[in-house]
């Protein structure tokens, strides 16, 4: 287990440990084969082990790729989970608990993620798991990493956000699809429908009772189901998927609710919704 310094590691470890993981985490690198031997013979009871390794070994981080070549050629199974988050919300995690980057030597938290990123790219490319902590609350965190490796189907190394919001609010910084759904017809001028939302049942009645919505709606998931998998394939593994109406509380949150269902269907993406504007 290893990636990026406060991308969450350490809460990883703890979630690992409490689905029945043996955790050791920061182990000197020169000791892994020595730990992996012990640990793979019939004598111990570590029959599932997650280890820790990252930046922290200094130096030794690049003796690792090594390492893992002659675990393979030994015939050792093991797999490389890498948690990373963008550059944003690692400068503003280390603000917040007011700790050091471990390669931040003038001070310079930016300075510190740039080098690190470059030193443990080789581990990045050759994970089987990439969990991108950016927007992740730690329940949704410890749901990824069950999934994982509680889970019985293939994890595809992509979390997807479905966000509704309103165009007069601005459109969300983070979106890498928008969507926009102002032709609907707009519950806003049905008296009954004004001051409720996407989330109340009548709203939704009334967006998915046109044709036009289900035409919007089939073309819409045609699209998702085609960009997923070359998403996947070219190694993304953060989306957010961002549909707009004016104000952010009818029908941009009836189409999110819409798409979110059809997608959970996929158990093997990472998968949240949020209304950014459904309360203004």
């Amino acid at each position: 287990m290893t990636g990026m310094s406060g991308a969450g590691k350490s809460t990883v470890l703890k979630i690992l440990e409490d689905i029945g993981y043996f955790c050791a985490d920061n182990i000197p690198i020169p000791l892994l084969e020595k730990f992996t031997e012990l640990a793979n013979t019939s004598e111990t009871e570590y029959n599932k082990v997650a280890l820790g390794v990252d930046i922290r070994s200094g130096r030794e981080i690049e003796s690792l790729q090594g390492v893992l070549e002659r675990l393979t050629v030994n015939g050792l199974a093991y797999e490389i989970l890498y948690l990373d988050a963008n550059d944003a919300a690692l400068v503003r995690r280390y603000k917040e608990t007011r700790r050091s980057h471990p390669l931040a030597r003038d001070g310079r938290v930016e300075d510190g993620i740039t080098e690190e990123r470059g030193k443990m790219s080789f581990l990045k490319k050759q994970a089987d798991y990439i969990v991108d902590t950016s927007n992740l609350l730690v329940r949704e965190l410890r749901a990824e990493i069950e999934k994982i490796f509680t889970g019985s189907q293939e994890y595809q190394n992509i979390y997807i956000t479905i966000l509704s919001f309103g165009f007069k609010y601005g459109i969300p910084e983070d979106s890498d699809l928008v969507f926009d759904v102002r032709f609907l017809p707009n519950p806003y001028y049905i008296d009954n429908l004004k001051h409720k939302t996407g989330l109340d049942q009548e709203v939704r009645d009334y967006v998915l009772g046109f044709d036009l919505t289900h035409e919007f709606l089939k073309k819409l998931k045609d699209m998702v189901d085609f960009l997923l998998p070359n998403y996947v394939a070219e190694g993304k593994n953060q989306l957010v998927i961002s549909i707009g109406c004016t104000g952010g509380k009818h029908r941009s949150v009836t189409l999110a609710g819409s798409l979110y269902e059809y997608l959970q269907g996929n158990a093997g993406y990472g998968l949240k919704i949020v209304h950014r504007d459904v309360r203004k």
